[in-house]
């Protein structure tokens, strides 16, 4: 399983896919439970990106 923690990879991995989004987006979402998540301990966010490429792909096919 591929997966980073911490927003900011998170952010960094989004740019490199071209679907950037600002931490600020990320914590919203994230807020709403709509981005694919999972918290470990209680500072630490870690994200599946093969969770994310099926997001991002749902997201895209939903704007178009």
């Amino acid at each position: 399983m591929r997966r980073v923690s911490g927003i900011s990879s998170l952010v960094d991995y989004l740019h490199s896919v071209n679907y950037p989004l600002s931490e600020n987006e990320i914590n919203e979402l994230i807020q709403k439970k709509q981005l694919p998540h999972f918290k470990p301990m209680k500072n630490l966010l870690v994200f599946n990106l093969d969770h994310i490429d099926w997001w991002i792909e749902d997201r895209r096919q939903c704007n178009t």
